[in-house]
């Protein structure tokens, strides 16, 4: 298959990338590389992938009307993965227009060249930061999801309910999958992995907010991109057992599902900072401090949906997956 994959420099792009070239599809990779976080870190990512006869890179705002316009119109895409996204909740208090322009503007113009390309299936990113002020867990597809507590979070809603309109509209088979907080080697240096492992490597406290009283349902990498690529290859169908009546927000009449995809095992903050210590083998001194605006206090993801849909759920213990991570950050950093 021929597939664009938008953010395809980034952390989940790079892993989901690879898997797909080396099954033997050919992959167009869009990327604007933006300088939210270290741009070389997103150079060596593009230089793992660009020895690949298969893949290639464009270089490219998603938010550049005309130019995905072009894009779409020239390359004759079978499937889109659309991963590319303005990432982070904190950011999104200080400059939540870049929010609006990524990911609302750039989903707009990924749709309507989805839609006028005739693609196949589109798999977009969405996010566990939907979930907002919901306390019942584990955090359901099922449940209602209209209370989000960051303009990030917000646009990924927005997302979905985007996705919706054209899978009922125009028949185009769209699939959301809810990342639960993705981490792993060459991940984000804005997430808390990257952060803890510096500031305890050179000697410096860490933040640890709400008292240390957080659980996140951490996800591996290698999971994600898996799960990206089994549910690529379903694409979405209107759901025969839909209620209009019930209205269940996971899927539809029309070609259109949201699946959550997590560990389904939420670990606590101060565990996770055990691991990281553990690999390190050096401890932490920890700045204990409240709740952060825009966060909350856990996530925990149920996951039966997709592993019903495509008999995958993700599986990476902690340990296991931060040891990996704590090795390639001292080789890439040579630390």
């Amino acid at each position: 298959m021929k597939i664009l994959l938008t953010g395809a420099a980034g952390f989940i792009g790079m892993t989901t990338t690879l898997r797909l070239l080396a099954r033997g599809d050919d992959v167009v990779g869009l990327d604007n590389l933006n300088d939210y976080y270290d741009v070389r870190l997103k150079q060596d990512r593009l230089a793992r992938l660009q020895p690949h006869e298969r893949f290639r890179f464009v270089k490219m705002d998603v938010a550049d009307r005309s130019g995905i316009e072009k894009l779409f119109a020239d390359e004759g895409f079978d499937r889109v993965i659309h991963l590319a996204a303005q990432a982070g909740v904190r950011y999104s208090l200080v400059n939540p227009h870049a929010y609006v322009d990524s990911n609302v503007v750039g989903f707009m113009n990924i749709l309507e060249g989805c839609r006028h390309a005739r693609v196949q299936h589109l798999v977009y990113a969405s996010s566990s930061s939907v979930y907002g002020g919901n306390t019942k867990m584990p955090f359901s597809e099922h449940d209602s999801v209209d209370h989000p507590v960051s303009m990030y979070a917000a646009t990924k809603k927005a997302n979905e309910l985007m996705a919706h309109t054209y899978s009922h509209l125009f028949g185009l088979p769209t699939t959301g999958l809810r990342f639960f907080t993705v981490y792993g080697p060459w991940g984000r240096p804005d997430m808390a992995l990257f952060l803890f492992t510096k500031a305890i490597l050179e000697g410096r406290a860490i933040d640890v907010f709400n008292h240390g009283r957080m659980q996140r349902d951490f996800t591996y990498v290698d999971d994600i991109a898996e799960g990206v690529i089994r549910v690529l290859d379903r694409a979405a169908v209107p759901d025969p057992a839909y209620r209009a009546e019930t209205a269940d927000p996971a899927t539809s009449n029309a070609p259109y599902r949201i699946f959550n995809i997590g560990n389904h095992d939420p670990v606590p903050l101060l565990d996770f900072i055990g691991c990281i210590e553990e690999a390190l083998g050096r401890q932490a001194e920890k700045n204990l401090l409240p709740l952060q605006d825009g966060d909350v206090p856990a996530t925990y993801a149920d996951v039966d949906a997709l592993k019903d849909w495509v008999g995958f759920a993700p599986a990476t213990d902690i340990r296991t997956g931060i040891q990996r991570f704590v090795a390639w950050y001292r080789d890439y950093y040579g630390v």
